[in-house]
């Protein structure tokens, strides 16, 4: 019985035909799922990535025009927005538009990349 047992488990070393189509079948659809959530992640980070620079410039605005109120040396003049670019470190790729901000006063910029832009607020000083 026992010599009976160890033939049929020997026989028995492989997957069959179906199970491997079967296991093909199951990765393509998690595939085909998968792969549409991927490349709309891709452009949700380079949007998230825009709003970023966003952030990043409208905070260092914030602070600058402090420190230009305050009359501290590290305040620098701003008169439109693409100044801003020389406050922050933009990424590879993305501009800060060049729209005119007065002194004292605010105005609306954006950060682009020529696909993805978000807009911030920013302090003419």
């Amino acid at each position: 019985m026992r010599k009976q047992l160890t033939m049929q488990a020997a026989r028995q070393a492989g997957f069959t035909l179906i199970e491997l189509i079967i296991v093909i079948v199951i990765i393509g659809i998690l595939a085909a799922v998968a792969i549409p959530k991927f490349l709309n992640l891709s452009d949700d980070a380079k949007t998230g990535v825009a709003q970023g620079v966003a952030g990043a410039a409208a905070s260092a605005s914030a602070s600058n025009y402090a420190a230009k109120q305050g009359g501290l040396a590290s305040g620098v003049a701003v008169a439109n927005c693409s100044v801003l670019t020389t406050l922050i470190q933009v990424p590879t790729g993305f501009s800060i538009s060049a729209a005119a901000l007065t002194a004292g006063s605010t105005g609306s910029c954006i950060a682009t990349d020529g696909t993805h832009s978000a807009t911030f607020t920013a302090f003419g000083a």
